[in-house]
């Protein structure tokens, strides 16, 4: 059964581990996600950008397909089932259509605009149990078309989000989505730290972790940062398998081109990093 993000992340933050969000975008990789994280005894998100959610024909069909799953792989570890970077309509949707979790982005949105929102969506997630993650400072990279150069969010603003009620807290710190140009600056240990005495006990997200050396990840957990977002790499290292399956001709060898054998290279990429960033977070045994 899917269940809130909050419990888990609670946790974490009090245990100075992270529980990573792997984003999923089809059956391969949610599979490879669920086992892993079953056979490592670690709590796990699944993220939902928009488009993921549109590639796979709905929220509907995301929410039937993990559900089912959970039931016949006979998952027991805490799995909550989020919307990555959500419109306002598109929480509404996603809350229909029966995620545990949701987020709401409204970075873009002028502050009080922002404020007002996602006051209105804490209540409409909350009276259905369902956890929700907020935005302060846009996050840098391409994420669905939204560009931001990994700008530093401003922590009084991040209080005034935080003081609504919602579970946990995203906000810039000058990560960015996808790969990391070679000139970046690092991350904003002093915008955390900041951020972190103002919100206290609530759980900060740090979106944008592909890439981020493994010292700044150990550095930023300390500071409070009790969920990651991981989405590139898995999508890199599935990509690499399959080209290396591809270009030994193995989908020409018997039957090599069923999708099953096709596949199942790229999936277990997905494990392995799936693992090792869980090995990282310090999420493991965790569940």
């Amino acid at each position: 059964m899917l269940v809130s993000a909050k419990e888990m992340l609670d946790k974490a933050k009090a245990g100075h581990y992270a529980v990573g969000q792997f984003n999923i975008n089809n059956l391969e990789w949610t599979k490879a996600i669920l086992q892993t994280a079953q056979e490592l005894n670690s709590p796990v998100i699944l993220g939902v950008s928009e488009g993921a959610g549109k590639y796979m024909t709905g929220y509907k069909t995301v929410v039937g397909m993990v559900n089912g799953m959970l039931e016949e792989m006979n998952i027991t570890v805490p799995v909550a089932l989020h919307l990555d970077h959500g419109s306002y309509e598109a929480c509404y949707k996603c809350i229909e259509a029966g995620f545990s979790s949701i987020m709401f982005d409204g970075s873009h949105y002028p502050i009080d605009e922002n404020v007002a929102k996602t006051k209105e969506l804490v209540a409409a997630a909350h009276e259905k149990g369902i956890s929700i993650e907020a935005e302060v400072g846009a996050i840098g990279g391409e994420e669905d078309g939204v560009v931001g150069m990994g700008e530093c969010a401003d922590p009084k603003e991040c209080k005034m989000i935080a003081d609504l009620g919602i579970d946990f807290l995203a906000a810039g710190i000058g990560n960015i989505h996808g790969k990391y140009p070679a000139n970046w600056q690092g991350l904003s240990f002093e915008t955390l730290d900041a951020i972190q005495q103002l919100t206290g006990e609530m759980p900060l997200v740090l979106h944008g972790g592909t890439g981020i050396p493994e010292d700044m990840i150990k550095k930023a957990i300390s500071l409070g940062v009790s969920k990651i977002n991981v989405n590139t790499e898995c999508q890199l290292s599935f990509a690499a398998a399959t080209r290396e399956y591809i270009e030994a001709g193995k989908d020409q060898v018997g039957k090599g081109f069923d999708p099953r054998k096709l596949l199942a290279p790229g999936a277990q990429a997905i494990k392995d990093t799936v693992k090792a960033k869980m090995e990282m977070f310090g999420s493991v045994g965790k569940a």
